[in-house]
Formats: C-alpha cells, structure tokens, sequence
C-alpha cells in the first residue's frame, strides 16, 4: 500500500489511566484525562467502532520491541466524529475469533498499512512491493467477512481499500508509476500529497462529499481489476480509482486516500460513525 506511517503505540495496559468525561481525543493510543473536550454525544458514549492496526517494532519509553501500532489521527477522528475507538492488532485468527471479537463493536475501520502478499491476488511480487504482513493480511480478510456478514458499516482507508477489494476478487496495481508514469500519489518518504478526487455521480460516496474533493494520498499501489459486487465511486485525474463501494443499504465504503489526515473534515467519519449507531440500534432491539 505505501509503506509505514508515523505513529505511537496502541499498546494499552489495564489500570495505566483513568479517564474522566474528557476521554475522547488523545495524542497517543494510550488517551490521557483532560486532553480534549468532548461533545454530548461523547459523553454519553458513542458506538464502539474498531480499528485494525500494524504490528511493528517500535521505540516507546525504555522499550524497543514489535508492539500493536497506529497514529493516532485514526483515533482522534473517530472520537472527534462521536465515536468510541478500539484497537484490534493483528493476530492469529479463525472465523470464530473474528465473530468473538466483532461482538462488542458497532463497526470496523481497515486502517492504512503495508502492501498485501500479491499471492492473495494470483501475481509474483513486484520488485517495489512490501514484505507482506501475512498474519495481518489473514486478520484482516477474516475480520471483514464477518463484518460484512453482519452487515456491519465498514470504512476501509488506504491499504483497507485494497484488502476490500482483494477479498472481493479483486487485484491490485503493485506500483502505480509503472501504470500512470509519474509517482506523485507517493511524492516522498513520510510525505502526503494533496490532490483532487472526483465521485461518481449517484454513489454514497458523492453523496457524502459532493461532486469533487481534495484529499491527501499516500499509496504507490491502486485498485486496478475492481472486486465482485464492488463499484468505483471516484478516481483522481490521472485515471486512478481512489474509491469503492458496495452498493446498497449496507454502508461498506473505502478509501485510497488518508481522511484521517484531513482532521477539518470529518465526513467520512461521521457517516461511519451514524452507520454504527443505526447498527448498535438494531443490534440492540433484536
């Protein structure tokens, strides 16, 4: 997908804070009491919505080890948009782990990360192409099926599009500069580049952010043979596919671009986040 991204630990050890009224937003994966003012729906508590994230060696206090990793701007927009956030760092699973897990969530967020094994999409590895994560690859398609299964609202960003896509049936460019010729959807090492992307007319997505948008991307591989029942819902001007969907009630949308990075607008967000509640809702009155 694009290679690491900055970001503090998601590592979270029972008893480490406790957290009062304001416990929304935080710097970190561990949020501490006072930093952000929450609004009423937050107070309350929102629906708990899970994040998927890296396991990578990472520096934290005295410590260096492989540790659950993500920024903490994925937090910060779901709590900013209403959400309650929890992390689900890779590990080994089977269906029954992910339906265990998904139990006590009212939606998913397939976060950013490394490139998928190209072998889950029928091609040899390009040479540019990440050392797969193969356990976060299996994490990850285990924990959409069943979200998918039940319906679930699911948000897929940057690395999430493509695991959609792949597990639809999809396949993927692995570098985009041989496809388009240029490498401006990953200018620089830690380096978001602002582009525009443009929906399609009658999806959920344009519906959410109108007919054109700026975004910030950082990829160097795209959707290339769209999945199963999946539609495009926008590309940018160079002709790349910067979202899908799945059409229909269910709310299943994804990314190319990294909205956690554009923390003015929280759209895409909020609208996960009102699908959460719907299927909390449901859920509960079952």
């Amino acid at each position: 997908m694009s290679g690491s991204e900055p970001g503090g630990s998601a590592r979270l050890d029972a008893g480490e804070a406790k957290l009062g009224p304001s416990q929304g937003q935080g710097g970190s994966a561990r949020l501490d009491a006072g930093e952000a003012k929450l609004g009423p729906s937050q107070e309350q508590g929102g629906p708990v919505v899970a994040l998927t994230t890296y396991l990578d060696r990472a520096k934290f206090g005295v410590w260096d080890a492989r540790a659950g990793l993500l920024p903490a701007q994925y937090i910060q927009s779901i709590t900013a948009a209403g959400g309650t956030a929890v992390l689900l760092p890779p590990q080994p699973v089977n269906p029954q782990i992910a339906a265990r897990v998904l139990d006590g969530v009212a939606g998913l967020v397939i976060t950013g990360g490394r490139d998928l094994d190209p072998d889950g999409y029928g091609q040899e590895p390009h040479a540019e192409t990440d050392r797969p994560d193969t356990t976060r690859d299996a994490w990850e398609f285990a924990l959409l099926a069943e979200a998918m299964r039940r319906g679930m609202p699911v948000l897929g960003i940057c690395r999430g599009a493509q695991v959609l896509n792949v597990a639809l049936g999809g396949t993927l460019h692995q570098h985009l500069p041989d496809v388009i010729g240029n490498s401006g959807h990953r200018a620089g090492n830690g380096v978001f580049t602002p582009m525009a992307v443009h929906t399609v007319a009658g999806t959920r997505l344009a519906g959410l952010v109108g007919q054109t948008c700026q975004v910030q991307c950082y990829h160097h591989q795209a959707i290339a043979e769209v999945g199963a029942k999946l539609v495009v819902s926008a590309r940018d001007d160079d002709g790349v596919i910067e979202a899908i969907e799945l059409p229909g009630e269910d709310f299943v949308l994804a990314v190319q671009w990294h909205p956690e990075e554009s923390p003015e607008d929280l759209r895409l967000f909020a609208a996960l986040v009102a699908a959460a509640g719907t299927y909390e809702l449901a859920r509960v009155s079952k």
